[in-house]
C-alpha cells in the first residue's frame, strides 16, 4: 500500500511538471496546474490549493473537499462520471472532427503559437482517464484531440531543451507533436500512469530522431553509443571546461569516454563531427583566385606508370621462379613449396611424417632446394640484363 501511494504521488508530480504558460484569465483547472508546476519544480509536495500533504493513511481533504487521490480512485471516479453522463454525451464517429492543431510555423511565429496553446486547459486525472478510455475503446477522435492539445505545453517545454543544435524551433516542436500523437495512440490508462509521464519519452525520441536526420548531410548516430555521444558530448565538455576548438586533450577524451562508457576513438570522431560540415569546394580565402580546399588534397595512391612497372617486374620474377623450380626433383619441389611458398608453411614435423625421415633431414633438403633456386634465378637475371 505504501509503495502504491508513493508511486501515485510521483506520477502526479511528474505529470503536472509542465511549463507555466497559463494566461492571467486562466480557468481554475489551469491555475491549479500552475501551482502543481511550481510545487514540482521546487520539490514541494504541497497540493495546488496550498494545503499540506496528508500523512500516511489520511484522506488529505482540501478546502473544497478534493485531495490527492490514487490511480485506482481516479479510475473509479471516472467510470462513475462516465456512467452519469453517458445519456447526455454522444460519441462522434471515428472519422474526423474537423479540428486542427495550432502550427508553430504559422502566422505570428513561435510567440503566437505559445500564446495559442495557453488557451487549452490542463486536464485533471479523472478527465484524462475518461478521455483516454473513450479514445481507446470507441476511437473517439474528439477525445484524442483534447488529450493532445492539453499536452502541447509539455512538448514546447521539452523542445526548448534542444535549442542549441541550429535547427528551427518550429520544426523541433512539430516533431515533438508527432511523438505526442504516437504516445496518445498507444497510451493505456489502466496502467495507472499519467499521460505526461508516458508521452515524455515518445516526444524526446521523435525530437532526437529529427535532429539526427537533419543536423548533418552525413548520417550520424547509427548506434546507441553514437546517439549518447551526440546528445551528451557538449554538456560533458562544458563540465570539464574543454571549451577549446579542435581536438580535446588526451586526458579529457579519456574522462568523457569513461563517463559515457564508450571507446576513446568514438569520442574523438564525434567531437570532430560536431564541428559541422565543411565543403571541399569552399575557397581558401575570401578572394576568388585563392583556389579551393580540394586543390590541396594529395592523392596518396600510386600513378598508372608505377603500377604498370611494378606489375611487369612481379610477372618477370614469377616467371624466373617457375623456371628455377624446374631444376628441383619432386621431393625437393614439394618441401620447397610447403616451407617457402605456402601460407602458413607446414612444420618440419608434418613433413617428416609425410616423407618418413627426420626433421633435420627435411631442413637439409629445404636449404639445398633454396640454394638451387636462388642460384638459378641469379643466373637468369644476369642473362636477362646482358646486352644483346
Amino acid at each position: 500500500m505504501a509503495r502504491q501511494k508513493n508511486r501515485n504521488k510521483k506520477d502526479a508530480t511528474i505529470a503536472m511538471n509542465v511549463p507555466p504558460l497559463a494566461p492571467e484569465n486562466a480557468t481554475s483547472d489551469e491555475a491549479a496546474g500552475e501551482r502543481w508546476e511550481k510545487a514540482a519544480e521546487n520539490g514541494d509536495e504541497a497540493r495546488p490549493d496550498g494545503a499540506s500533504s496528508p500523512a500516511s493513511g489520511e484522506t488529505g481533504k482540501t478546502g473544497d473537499g478534493e485531495g490527492i487521490i490514487s490511480a485506482e480512485q481516479a479510475r473509479a471516479r471516472a467510470r462513475e462520471l462516465e456512467r452519469k453522463t453517458a445519456a447526455e454525451v454522444s460519441l462522434p464517429t471515428p472519422k474526423t472532427t474537423g479540428q486542427t492543431l495550432p502550427s508553430p510555423g504559422g502566422e505570428g511565429g513561435l510567440a503566437a503559437y505559445l500564446q495559442r496553446i495557453r488557451q487549452f486547459p490542463i486536464l485533471s486525472a479523472e478527465e484524462e482517464y475518461m478521455l483516454a478510455k473513450r479514445w481507446r475503446e470507441h476511437e473517439d477522435v474528439e477525445a484524442a484531440h483534447k488529450l493532445i492539445t492539453s499536452h502541447l505545453r509539455l512538448v514546447a517545454r521539452i523542445a526548448m531543451g534542444y535549442r542549441g543544435y541550429g535547427l528551427p524551433m518550429s520544426e523541433i516542436i512539430s516533431e515533438g507533436n508527432v511523438g505526442l500523437m504516437q504516445a496518445v495512440k498507444r497510451f493505456e490508462p489502466d496502467k495507472g500512469y499519467r499521460l505526461a509521464t508516458y508521452a515524455m519519452w515518445w516526444i524526446k525520441a521523435a525530437i532526437q530522431e529529427y535532429i539526427l536526420r537533419s543536423w548533418s548531410l552525413v548520417k550520424i548516430g547509427t548506434t546507441a553509443a553514437q546517439k549518447k555521444l551526440f546528445f551528451n558530448l557538449r554538456k560533458l565538455k562544458s563540465q570539464i571546461s574543454a571549451l577549446e576548438s579542435g581536438d580535446m586533450k588526451p586526458e579529457q577524451v579519456k574522462e568523457i569516454a569513461e563517463r559515457l562508457g564508450v571507446p576513446e576513438e568514438d569520442v574523438v570522431a564525434m567531437n570532430r563531427r560536431l564541428a559541422g560540415d565543411a565543403s571541399l569546394n569552399a575557397p581558401l580565402r575570401a578572394d576568388e583566385e585563392s583556389g579551393e580546399w580540394q586543390d590541396w588534397l594529395v592523392d596518396e595512391t600510386t600513378n598508372q606508370e608505377e603500377e604498370l612497372a611494378e606489375r611487369e617486374e612481379f610477372d618477370m620474377r614469377m616467371k624466373l621462379l617457375r623456371q628455377a623450380m624446374d631444376q628441383l626433383n619432386d621431393r625437393e619441389r614439394r618441401i620447397f613449396e610447403a616451407r617457402r611458398l605456402r601460407e602458413p608453411p607446414l612444420t618440419l614435423e608434418e613433413l617428416s611424417k609425410e616423407f618418413g625421415v627426420s626433421r633435420e633431414r627435411i631442413r637439409q633438403i629445404e636449404m639445398r632446394a633454396f640454394e638451387k633456386v636462388q642460384k638459378a634465378m641469379r643466373e637468369a637475371l644476369r642473362d636477362a640484363e646482358r646486352p644483346l
